[in-house]
């Protein structure tokens, strides 16, 4: 079932998303080499707890096996749902973000990728193009139009562009639950799947390759890498569905804020 929101139900997601803007950006300005993502995930979780909320993330469960913390940090070939550990940060490298922010009976997701120092310029191109394929996507979040529209918009401009888009993995609805009817593929056909409906609420992921599309889970049951080892990047909105132009209810504002006066942070 699709859970359309009420006006007063999508200003609650909208608090929770700047939120976990701030969240995010609490996180990027500790990003440097020697950090370790378990000092990132920290930061994370002392914020939000700050602010009231709980991050969506902890202890989600999946057949059993819960997620161990605030943050999902890939790096480099990790596509999605790296666990945080004592893994320090290394100049060139890239490391996606993706958090949420559970406060007042609703979620609030996004994910942001950064470029840290010597980052090679085909896996800035790679960044670029998904960070931009997502607001074109975001473009066709609309009233009448379909998945497959949402879909197409990301597959057809990264596709064009020589890069791959991951299958396996979606986006989602958002709201009462963190993952919600209906699925949101990040490929697919104009015209194709579930109608958007005003104050639908969904999450648009890309998640990008720069070599081929396969990838593989590791044994913790989590961490998804490409199975050539080649970078990808991952960015996210939470979006309401409106006639004419989607309402994004999460923000990268704050990080961008952050990345505009970090030393480390490449701005892409």
């Amino acid at each position: 079932m699709i859970f359309l929101k009420t006006n007063a139900e999508l200003e609650v997601i909208r608090a929770n998303g700047i939120i976990l803007g701030q969240a995010h950006a609490e996180v990027a300005k500790i990003i440097k080499p020697g950090v370790t993502t378990k000092e990132l995930d920290k930061v994370a979780y002392e914020f939000i707890k700050d602010s009231k909320g709980h991050p969506s993330f902890l202890n989600y469960n999946v057949s059993g096996n819960k997620f161990p913390a605030s943050l999902c940090i890939s790096i480099n070939d990790v596509v999605v749902h790296g666990i945080p550990s004592h893994y320090q940060l290394k100049d060139g490298e890239i490391v996606s973000i993706d958090c949420g922010v559970y406060k007042d009976g609703f979620h609030a997701d996004s994910a942001y990728t950064y470029a840290i120092g010597d980052v090679k310029e085909d896996t800035l191109k790679l960044m670029r193009t998904t960070k931009e394929s997502l607001y074109l996507a975001i473009e066709q979040a609309v009233f009448g139009k379909r998945v497959g529209d949402i879909g197409f918009a990301i597959q057809d401009y990264c596709e064009n562009l020589g890069f791959t888009i991951v299958r396996e993995l979606v986006g989602h609805g958002v709201g009462k639950s963190l993952h919600e009817k209906p699925e949101v593929a990040n490929y697919g056909k104009r015209g194709d799947g579930t109608k958007l409906k005003e104050n639908m609420v969904i999450a648009i992921e890309p998640m990008v390759n720069l070599g081929k599309k396969a990838i593989h889970q590791e044994h913790d049951g989590w961490t998804i890498r490409t199975q050539d080892r080649k970078p990808s990047a991952h960015y996210e909105h939470t979006v309401a569905v409106k006639k004419g132009k989607a309402d994004i209810l999460t923000t990268f504002k704050f990080i961008e804020e952050v990345i505009s006066k970090s030393e480390y942070i490449v701005n892409i």
